[in-house]
């Protein structure tokens, strides 16, 4: 959705607000249109870095057998028969080598590890994915609109088609006049396997080009989400594998990536959220390349800065809920790090959650946030940085050394990358829209622990066929949600459309018709004396995109952080005045106070 006017555009030269108008091949200009040509040339220089900063080719070679020997032990078939015998005639030979067979030795593996990863893209299936992603989802979610479409060719691949089902909101035009003076990286939260795909379609929408991704190895067994995956910037991650050597090489991939302009998406909280709550502790590997690729960018006299965007992506009904919550509450689960047989692997499964998702409005919101720098200090449309007091700051000035140089240094971006990390997550907090759905389940969840106080988690979970009075639930769920608008109103949390204006009964309602012919199980049940409490792993799920606001049953705080409310308000907002400067409102003395913490952090060596 296309946001209102801010006051001095017109005096940066950027265009004001208003309908965006999608032009297929509005965005040709962005590097990910000449990737393939580029390819050889980004695979080559990732493979010259990886050997260039590999000291002990023994060690590594070494470390990268033990692993894979490991690994495919447990892989059945000829292929996975045929890399075990590879590595172990690698494990048995490597010490007898010659320090240049060594090299030799490194070098194909880091070329078979970097041309594996690299990704692709063909503007022939970008142009026919972007023409029939809206009439596919619109013929799955709402077939009647379907036939009206179709005597309006125009219509049936406008992306206006969906605009009442997925719902896109944010600085839209902050980030559309931001990704002409550096390099985006968008990190949005995660829950689902369809979150690439929603996510593309956000970027359409909001007039914003597409990025490359890094996507699990796993999710290319298909062959069809292969085939799009594969042409539109997707690289592949393969999770299974553990060596050092994969991981130099994914890293550098991304690294050369960014110096190179390419606008990147990161799932920063590295898989899917089993549990269904926002993420408070993220994976920052990849997240980490952006200071390394910045500084570089520095070294060579071509400064390009690079900008995070933080990202919620938010459903009414998460395809994968069942499974990921099973895996969250089991013991064995809770080591399984890829899920290869859940709802997203079984196509009517996904034609349901579609039908049943999109056929309600707004079931689908992407909130893009405020973007920061890779040192969290909020930016301007002119990818200009400003600390909490509002002064323009260097970011360059938070890579040199007391000398005043550029200088790489890891262990000083890894602090970087956890401050970093720490913004994220508090942008994901505040930028969490509230669902029906997770506000009726919410409010049983607290019901059933009233009912049974002092017990723990997996009582209350045995707590099914509980019947709730139907006004007591819709007088719990205004009172949920008005305490929900205290927390908005402090810019801590975002309430959706329905959710803030819909009476108790309504979002009642919603949420049952939400949950009602997807899921395999019942998770409310409406009945003549009120509503059944039928799957409270699901109310579980459901309740936690609500726990890190103090408002929901917490037990997912990671270790070291807080339960209960840990999210910051917003600082003051940046205001681009008439003559193209920015400021902030006042600034209260705890905001002075990290400003100076942040200063001192630029001075790190």
């Amino acid at each position: 959705m296309p946001i209102g006017p801010e006051p001095g555009y017109a005096a940066l030269g950027l265009a004001q607000p208003g309908r965006i108008l999608y032009q297929w091949g509005m965005h040709r200009h962005a590097p990910i249109f000449g990737f393939n040509d580029a390819r050889g040339s980004i695979v080559h220089e990732v493979v010259h870095r990886v050997l260039s900063s590999t000291r002990e080719p023994l060690l590594t070679l070494n470390d990268a057998a033990y692993h894979e020997v490991k690994r495919l032990e447990g892989v059945k078939g000829p292929e996975g028969a045929r890399e075990l015998g590879e590595w172990q005639r690698v494990a048995r030979t490597i010490s007898r080598m010659s320090e240049g067979e060594r090299q030799r030795l490194l070098r194909d593996h880091a070329e078979r590890i970097a041309w594996d990863v690299a990704g692709n893209f063909d503007e022939r299936v970008y142009d026919v994915s972007t023409r029939l992603v809206p009439p596919l989802v619109t013929a799955l979610l709402a077939p009647r609109k379907l036939a009206t479409l179709a005597r309006d060719p125009k219509a049936l691949v406008s992306l206006d088609a969906l605009a009442d089902k997925v719902v896109v909101e944010g600085p839209l035009e902050e980030l559309r006049a931001l990704i002409h003076q550096g390099t985006v990286v968008y990190v949005p939260t995660h829950l689902s396997n369809m979150d690439s795909i929603v996510f593309g379609y956000a970027l359409e929408r909001a007039g914003l080009p597409p990025a490359t991704y890094g996507a699990g190895k796993n999710l290319f067994t298909n062959p069809i989400l292969s085939f799009f995956m594969h042409n539109l910037g997707a690289y592949r991650v393969d999770r299974r594998i553990r060596h050092g050597l994969y991981k130099d090489v994914l890293k550098t991939y991304s690294c050369v990536l960014l110096e190179r302009g390419y606008h990147s998406l990161f799932f920063p909280g590295g898989t899917r959220s089993r549990s269904g709550g926002v993420e408070r502790r993220l994976k920052l590997g990849l997240v980490g390349s952006a200071f390394e690729a910045y500084t570089r960018t520095l070294l060579a006299g071509a400064e390009r800065r690079i900008f995070f965007v933080p990202a919620t992506i938010n459903y009414l009904i998460t395809l994968e809920a069942e499974t990921l919550i099973a895996d969250f509450l089991s013991e064995a689960g809770k080591g399984r790090f890829i899920i290869e047989d859940d709802e997203s692997t079984r196509v009517g499964r996904v034609a349901a959650f579609m039908r049943k998702l999109l056929g309600m409005d707004g079931a689908v919101v992407i909130r893009f946030s405020s973007p920061l720098d890779p040192f969290g200090n909020r930016v301007d449309p002119r990818g200009r940085s400003y600390d909490l007091r509002g002064r323009e700051v260097d970011p360059a000035s938070y890579v040199r050394d007391l000398r005043g140089d550029v200088v790489l240094d890891p262990p000083r971006d890894a602090q970087y990358a956890r401050d970093l990390g720490e913004e994220i997550c508090r942008a994901y907090a505040r930028d969490t829209v509230v669902m029906a759905t997770h506000l009726v389940a919410t409010a049983v969840m607290q019901r059933l622990k009233r009912q049974t106080r002092g017990a723990d988690l997996f009582q209350v979970l045995r707590l099914r066929e509980t019947v709730i009075p139907r006004d007591d639930l819709a007088a719990e769920v205004v009172a949920l949600r008005d305490r929900l608008r205290g927390l908005e109103a402090q810019g801590c949390v975002r309430l959706g459309q329905d959710t803030r204006h819909g009476t108790g009964g309504e979002l009642v309602e919603r949420a049952l018709r939400a949950f009602a012919g997807y899921h395999a199980a019942p998770v409310l049940k409406s009945q003549p004396d009120g509503i059944a409490v039928c799957d409270t792993n699901l109310l579980f799920y459901y309740q936690n995109r609500l726990a890190a606001h103090g408002v929901a049953w917490d037990v997912l705080a990671p270790p070291g952080v807080p339960a209960g409310l840990g999210v910051r308000p917003p600082p003051p907002p940046l205001r681009v005045t008439a003559t193209g400067s920015t400021s902030t409102e006042s600034v209260s003395a705890s905001q002075d106070v990290a400003a100076a913490h942040g200063a001192a952090a630029g001075g790190m060596t």
